[in-house]
């Protein structure tokens, strides 16, 4: 059943277009992701959808038993309340029907007033209160306020006294618990920790809610959506899947997009040579064909449709000026305080050329302490730090505090690096997105996510063989870091990466230091190896018993599912042989329709050309055939 359905959607701020004749359905239970560049529109839609902004044209239909939960909606204003309290108010109707059933009570013993309407409204209530889960309400919100990461002693204090983060877990909390049917999640897991956010993933995967979520965090996203939209040119495109199902499902969209889009020029281009030759020959045959062909460019010209440009992207590549040493950083029995508070000891690492190692641990264990204690710009209270021979270092600091934000992007980088030509520094700024007037920006203009992107310049100028990196994918949007990973992942020097993205920990790491106050555990692997080997916030799921029937079927439909795979990868080869040839046969018709002997002969040209089309009609159906077989492969797999 669909809760939401978009018709034609458009929305226009002056001159700025931000959608055009949009079209999409969420239906009952949908958990959907929605994937777009900053700035694209994305926090409007939300805006459409609760009807704080009026579409300037097309229509959203909402169901009537569809009540929309927004984050901004639950603002927490009563600065002198609990945050226990706050987040009662969401039950304001369950606790008035609580006072009203122990006045009800009271008076039904004190025999005052008439006792049969009493009781019979005594029932009625009861009824409603325990339909509507009225026994568990404090226990809930409760329990979403310890997920969330408050202790007992913190939900008793006044919101006031709260920071933005743990204002923003309220507000997150009360959305929750607010009894919506479609909850509108923007950026949801901002300022929650690792044990937060996966706290708020098995909540949501278990409601039964259906969702719209914007989120920069991929490994969120693959945990708690099955739906993709991507919101790009204007336009929504639908993808089935989480995150990861949506990137190769999107590249070959686009790829499809592409060769359909050259097939039918080369097609429009070989009629058009078509129609030339005929109309020489000048026959009344040849003028017939001629007009028949131009029948067909003029349907093929009014269902072209260019591919559409995707948003532009910085390109970020990562090299080394030259090869370190085996033996990158060795440290041994390191220990940091700041006073009296104690932050690691007893810290051992050994790190060789070409990893990728990535410092996990609780928020404020030290990572980042550790990290500038390795650069020198803390003084540990004992152990050695030694770095290899030719280790060249190269810091990416989170907090951006190594510009100076009285200079434009164009000096920071100019000054940095005073051998570059003013030509070099622009054409690299450029891949970044700096372009024309953007490189005289002042630095103390720029938003984080421009920042980081200055910072991300310099590091790729350094060519550093060893990159040490705080959180390099904070501030960045989907598409920027999805440019970081790739430039990352062929990175020939060392990483050492402190992070809390794990997606991209989950794509490269070979290692995992996890942090602690009394030294470093080793994980080898990835993330997914490592919550395997180590779950600090939850014990592992028991798996649950399969009986023996439940085991004879998955096992008949594995052995079902792998025959046909097997035809699919048999038929693809064979498809391929086939594609080949029939290319081949298609260039030689053309040959031989070029060839002057057959031009000259009105009869062979038409027998050529009823040829050429049933040939290229045949590889179309061939390419079709190939990527509906691509597809399912990959699917399976």
């Amino acid at each position: 059943m669909a809760i939401i359905t978009v018709n034609g959607l458009s929305m226009e701020f002056g001159e700025q277009k931000l959608f055009d004749n949009m079209y999409f359905e969420i239906q009952s239970g949908d958990r959907i992701g929605l994937i777009g560049v900053n700035g694209c529109g994305k926090t409007t839609l939300f805006k459409l959808l609760t009807g704080e902004y009026e579409p300037t044209g097309g229509e959203i239909i909402i169901n009537k038993n569809t009540k929309i939960g927004y984050m901004e909606q639950h603002v927490c204003r009563a600065l002198d309340t609990s945050a226990y309290n706050e987040v009662l108010t969401v039950f304001d109707d369950l606790m008035d029907a609580e006072r009203e059933l122990e006045q009800l009570s009271e008076k039904i013993s004190a025999k005052n007033g008439d006792i049969d309407k009493l009781v019979e409204r005594q029932a009625f209530l009861n009824d409603e209160f325990t339909r509507r889960d009225g026994l568990t309400f404090r226990a809930r919100a409760r329990s979403a306020l310890l997920g969330l990461g408050f202790d007992d002693t913190q939900m008793q204090l006044p919101i006031r006294s709260l920071s933005g983060g743990q204002r923003a877990k309220l507000q997150l909390a009360k959305l929750l618990l607010c009894g919506a049917n479609f909850l509108l999640l923007d950026e949801p897991t901002n300022h929650l920790d690792t044990h937060s956010v996966e706290w708020l993933e098995e909540y949501l995967t278990s409601s039964g809610c259906a969702y719209l979520v914007i989120s920069h965090d991929r490994y969120f996203l693959d945990k708690v959506t099955t739906r993709t939209f991507e919101l790009e040119n204007k336009k929504m495109t639908p993808y089935k899947g989480n995150y990861s199902a949506y990137i190769p499902q999107r590249d070959e969209r686009k790829l499809t997009a592409q060769r359909i889009y050259d097939n039918t020029v080369k097609e429009i281009n070989r009629l058009e040579g078509i129609i030339e030759q005929q109309r020489r020959w000048n026959r009344e045959k040849n003028i017939k064909t001629a007009e028949s062909k131009q029948k067909i460019i003029d349907r093929l010209e009014k269902k072209l449709e260019r591919p559409e440009r995707a948003p532009s992207s910085m390109t970020l590549s990562l090299g080394i000026s030259e090869q370190s040493g085996d033996d990158v950083l060795d440290v041994s029995g390191l220990a940091l305080s700041f006073g009296d508070h104690k932050i690691f000891r007893n810290v051992d690492m050994e790190i060789h050329r070409g990893e990728k190692i990535f410092i996990l641990g609780p928020n404020g264990c030290g990572k980042t302490s550790l990290i500038k204690t390795l650069l020198g710009h803390y003084q540990a209270d004992c152990g050695r730090i030694r770095f290899g021979v030719g280790v060249k270092k190269g810091y990416y600091d989170q907090i951006q505090s190594g510009m100076d934000s009285s200079k434009t992007v164009f000096e920071e980088i100019s000054d940095r690096f005073p051998s570059m030509t003013n030509t070099e520094i622009r054409s690299t700024l450029a891949r970044l997105l700096f372009k024309n007037d953007d490189v005289f920006k002042p630095l103390s203009t720029l938003s984080g996510g421009e920042r980081a992107k200055v910072l991300l310049t310099e590091l790729m100028l350094s060519k550093a063989n060893l990159l040490l990196l705080d959180e390099p994918t904070n501030h960045l949007d989907i598409s920027s870091c999805e440019a970081l990973q790739n430039a990352l992942s062929g990175y020939e020097g060392t990483l050492l990466v402190v992070s809390h993205d794990r997606y991209l920990i989950n794509s490269l790491a070979d290692k995992i230091f996890y942090l602690t106050p009394e030294g470093i555990q080793i994980y080898e692997g990835n993330y997914e190896s490592f919550l395997q080997k180590f779950k600090p916030f939850e014990e592992k799921e028991k798996p649950s018993p399969v009986n023996t029937e439940e085991k004879q079927t998955e096992y008949k439909n594995k052995k079902e599912r792998d025959a046909q795979r097997r035809k699919d990868k048999a038929r693809l080869a064979r498809l391929e042989t086939e594609i080949a040839e029939q290319e081949e046969k298609l260039s030689q018709l053309e040959a031989a329709l070029n060839d002057p002997e057959n031009s000259c002969n009105y009869e062979k040209t038409l027998e050529i050309t009823e040829k050429l089309e049933k040939t290229q009609r045949e590889l179309d159906e061939m390419y079709t055939e190939w990527e509906t077989l691509s597809l399912r492969l990959d699917e399976a797999q």
